[in-house]
């Protein structure tokens, strides 16, 4: 019998990592999750039957405390999602500079050191897969989210840089630009004005993650962009 692959979401919650977890337990993958407060997952983990790992992406010590403890307690991870952003809204002469640091180091530094600790384990073994969850700022900056667009810039030139680095040694390497707003459930408020499938739907997006990480590595795609079919861009 073949040894059942294993998945680690990291800045896990609702909406699109829940929707990862149920398409990956699906195959049969184990899945781990990772997130500041675990408590949240609780009902995600009695439905998929995941782990939830208590994980301060912006703190490097805490992300190789949680590898080691998803590889020692469950698996080497076969597949790496990093999920986690944060951002603060508002002018570039209101916002706070020590939230802008705190919410760059979650969005970027954070993404780093879970390639990091990510690549560690999975070079040695020649295989793997590390994914991004990117937004419409990874490539375009907004007027009032300068912040956002700062973490997701840096964040799109890691998973690049790291494509080209690391694909040659079979570690694929991909990153999702998310352009537009993710559907939270059939009672979204903000769903009512935009039409049928006007927003991304979770599963949906699952789907595309799940796609890309069976791809045969003689075509691999590092990047592509979703967005709902009335989006502007």
């Amino acid at each position: 019998m073949a040894e059942r692959e294993t998945a680690l979401i990291v800045g896990a919650g609702r909406g699109l990592s829940a929707a990862l977890a149920r398409r990956f337990a699906a195959e049969g993958v184990q899945v781990a999750l990772a997130a500041r407060n675990t408590g949240k997952l609780d009902a995600l983990c009695t439905e998929t039957g995941a782990k939830a790992y208590e994980c301060d992406v912006a703190d490097a010590a805490s992300v190789e405390a949680l590898f080691a403890r998803v590889e020692s307690e469950i698996a080497l991870p076969d597949i790496a999602v990093f999920n986690a952003s944060a951002r603060v809204r508002g002018p570039i002469l209101e916002i706070d500079p020590a939230e802008v640091a705190r919410a760059v180091h979650i969005t970027a530094l954070g993404g780093f050191h879970v390639a990091q600790s990510a690549a560690k384990r999975m070079v040695p073994r020649g295989a793997g897969a590390i994914f991004f969850t990117g937004a419409s700022a990874s490539v375009k900056g907004y007027a009032n989210s300068t912040t956002f667009a700062m973490g997701k810039f840096a964040l799109r030139g890691l998973a690049q840089a790291l494509a080209r680095e690391l694909q040659p040694k079979n570690i694929h390497v991909a990153h999702f630009v998310i352009d537009g707003g993710i559907l939270q459930g059939p009672d979204d408020p903000r769903a009512g004005d935009r039409g049928p499938d006007g927003m991304l739907h979770p599963d949906a997006i699952a789907q595309t993650y799940r796609d890309f990480w069976r791809q045969h590595r003689s075509a691999w795609s590092w990047e592509i962009e979703l967005r709902p079919w009335v989006e502007k861009f």
